[in-house]
C-alpha cells in the first residue's frame, strides 16, 4: 500500500491564523474608532474657525464694533463661502453653533467627551 499525503491544511493550523487575524482585528478597530472622532473632532473645530472668520468679515464690512449684536447664520452663509445654502452642524452630533456677540468667538452646542466647546 502507498501512503499518501493531501496537500491541504490541518485544524490547528487554520485556527492559528483565525486567531492571528482575530489579534490584529482587536488591535486594529480601537484605533480606527479613535481617529474618525478625532476627525470629526477637528471638523467641529474648523467650522468654529469659519464662523469666527465669518463673524469677524461680517463686522469689519457692516461697521459693526466688538459687542455689538450677533448677526444670524443667515447674515454670516454669504461670507462662510459654502457652495450650498446651509449652516453647518457638528459633525459629532448634529447640532448647530451659537453665534456670540461682535468680538466672541462661537460655540458648538453638542456637550459631548473629548469635544472642544468653543476656540482657544
Amino acid at each position: 500500500m502507498k501512503n499518501t499525503r493531501q496537500a491541504g491544511f490541518t485544524l490547528v493550523e487554520i485556527m492559528i491564523v483565525v486567531a492571528i487575524i482575530g489579534l490584529l482585528a482587536a488591535i486594529a478597530i480601537p484605533n480606527f474608532v479613535r481617529a474618525r472622532q478625532t476627525a470629526q473632532t477637528n471638523a467641529c473645530i474648523n467650522n468654529l474657525r469659519i464662523i469666527d472668520a465669518a463673524e469677524n468679515q461680517y463686522a469689519l464690512e457692516n461697521g459693526k464694533t466688538t459687542g455689538g449684536t450677533a448677526p444670524t447664520s443667515a447674515q454670516l452663509l454669504v461670507y462662510i463661502g459654502r457652495a450650498t445654502s446651509t449652516f453647518p452642524n457638528c459633525p459629532l452630533g448634529g447640532a448647530g453653533y451659537t453665534i456670540g456677540t461682535i468680538g466672541t468667538a462661537p460655540v458648538c452646542i453638542n456637550n459631548s467627551s473629548n469635544h472642544p466647546a468653543a476656540l482657544n
